[in-house]
């Protein structure tokens, strides 16, 4: 799958928070504040899942395969993203 820019800046933000947050608990900093901080990852991890299914259906739905049974697959594979979320 090709990604979109906005998307792996997203992921590279979540790298370096990741980074941060290894550092912190190296350096013994405080329970709340590393769980804040996973926090902010968790949820910009979730952004990047829900706009990577929402790409993936719309791909689905605007460039339809012309066999049907490899597009019913690709639209079970894009239901069991929905799923994962």
């Amino acid at each position: 799958m090709k990604c979109d820019e906005k998307i792996m800046n997203r992921m590279k933000r979540a790298e370096g928070q990741m980074r941060g947050i290894q550092k912190m608990m190296e350096e013994g900093k405080e329970c709340y504040d590393i769980m804040i901080q996973l926090s902010a990852v968790r949820s910009s991890i979730e952004s990047v899942m829900g706009i990577m299914v929402a790409e993936n259906m719309k791909d689905c739905f605007e460039h339809p395969l012309d066999d049907k049974e490899l597009q019913s697959e690709k639209i079970e594979q894009a239901m069991k993203m929905i799923k994962k979320l």
